[in-house]
């Protein structure tokens, strides 16, 4: 992220939760970025203020993404480094049409750069896609699966 944040900034205004001691304090100050170490009960003003994320692929985020029907970038933990969970939940989410993908072995900075621009300019057909996908019903769904697992 930090690698094309110059070329980020020219169009965008960026919100980075960059973990527990990553702070870039040669960035402090940078006009049009603000990073933080971890959110609280900050990050729904957070995520309301996004016009698209940029994420792990956690079962928590997705969820969160997908009830706010937030556009995203999904870049989850490789499987050398996870259970590959969050490879199954990204790969799930792009199927749907909810989420882009990208392979963090396979990530460059052009890439990262162009995708971020892609989605922002296609959101919608994101947000479409989580709109109409009515995995917000859960009780619905849950009734549906019951139903269908007992016939």
């Amino acid at each position: 992220m930090r690698k094309v944040l110059p070329q980020l900034l020219e169009e965008f205004y960026i919100i980075h939760l960059c973990g527990k001691g990553n702070l870039e304090e040669s960035l402090v100050g940078t006009v049009g970025y603000a990073q933080f170490e971890y959110a609280s009960s900050e990050l729904t003003d957070m995520l309301a203020l996004a016009d698209i994320a940029v994420s792990r692929a956690g079962a928590n985020s997705i969820c969160e993404l997908l009830t706010l029907h937030k556009s995203n970038i999904l870049i989850p933990l490789p499987a050398a480094a996870s259970r590959g969970d969050q490879i199954l939940n990204a790969n799930s989410f792009a199927k749907q049409g909810f989420s882009c993908v990208l392979e963090e072995e396979t990530l460059t900075d052009e890439l990262l750069l162009n995708t971020v621009k892609e989605v922002y300019a296609n959101r919608q057909q994101y947000i479409d896609a989580m709109s109409a996908s009515g995995q917000m019903d859960s009780i619905g769904t849950i009734i549906k699966l019951i139903e269908e697992n007992t016939k």
